[in-house]
Parts: structure tokens; C-alpha cells; sequence
């Protein structure tokens, strides 16, 4: 996985929980919904880059 990968997958992971946070404070189950599936879209990417890596190395 290359830096900018994990970077890019870290971002979105934090983005994902502060919209999670947001909805939650904010009484907006949309959002926090949102939030939630930023985070798994983004723990999906890293598993998948991993997966990617792992292959590579043999």
C-alpha cells in the first residue's frame, strides 16, 4: 500500500467519524448513517490495498 493510499484512506476514515460525531450532537441520523459508511468505505479500501500488497510480495 503506498503512502498516499493510506493517507487518502486515513482521511476519509476521519472524515467519516466527524460526520458520525456531527449527526450524533446534532440529532441527524442521516448524517450519522453517512459518517458510518465513510468509515467502512475507507476500512473496504485499506483491507483491498493490503490484499493488493500481499500479492505483490510473492
Amino acid at each position: 500500500m503506498g503512502l498516499d493510499d493510506k493517507i487518502e484512506n486515513a482521511a476519509e476514515k476521519l472524515g467519516g467519524k466527524g460526520k458520525e460525531a456531527a449527526g450524533r450532537a446534532g440529532d441527524d441520523p442521516n448524517l450519522e448513517a453517512e459518517g458510518k459508511a465513510d468509515q467502512s468505505k475507507a476500512d473496504l479500501k485499506q483491507a483491498g490495498e493490503k490484499v493488493k500488497d500481499a500479492f505483490k510480495k510473492d
